[in-house]
């Protein structure tokens, strides 16, 4: 079959340009729907890393990307485990040289993910009709920075979105100045009581 040039015009100067059809609000209120404040993969990408990809592999990807966490993916495209930049930056690697007489640069992102079977997921059918604040408390009572959102979908668990501590505190106007998750919400209490 012959291929033909496709016909071609100049763009008009009014042209735009079309984004992901749902974008996160710049300010939520508490009383936001939770859904304001939910990476959706079904919109937006998840990066991701191999069980087999050395942290600093994974540590380039992440500031590439400007993300703190990948999720870690098996042969199978399966869900194998989390890493973030706390994994990375923390004691979790200092343990796997000590331990295993390595050098640093030979940690694999297997070696300090958080497998998949000590992951916590909320549903999405809870999501979308609770609000920011259920979130935030659920963040809170399980002491994480992320918790995973989940659906299902051709038989089968699918993480549909991820709900991020740093992203909703951004989105609350609230500036964190720890990485320690306990404090970072007495901060968030503090600053929520002062507006």
């Amino acid at each position: 079959m012959p291929y033909t040039r496709l016909p071609a015009r100049n763009l008009d100067k009014a042209a735009g340009l079309l984004q992901p059809a749902r974008t996160l609000p710049e300010r939520v209120e508490l009383d936001n729907p939770a859904l304001d404040a939910m990476t959706d993969f079904r919109h937006l990408t998840a990066f991701i890393a191999t069980p087999g990809d050395t942290i600093k592999q994974a540590e380039e990807r992440m500031t590439l990307r400007k993300v703190h966490l990948l999720f870690v993916m098996d042969v199978q495209d399966r869900v194998a485990g989390l890493v973030t930049s706390t994994d990375l930056h923390g004691e979790k690697p200092l343990q796997v040289v000590q331990s295993r007489g390595i050098r640093r640069d030979e940690v694999q992102v297997a070696d300090i993910m958080t497998p998949v079977e000590k992951l916590e997921a909320v549903d999405y059918d809870d999501i979308v009709t609770a609000r920011v604040g259920h979130v935030l408390e659920t963040l809170k009572a399980r002491g994480r920075q992320h918790a995973l959102v989940i659906e299902r979908s051709e038989g089968r668990q699918m993480v549909r979105g991820l709900l991020s501590l740093s992203q909703l505190c951004k989105q609350l106007g609230v500036n964190i100045e720890t990485t320690e998750v306990a404090n970072t919400f007495i901060e968030i209490e503090q600053h929520l009581v002062r507006t």
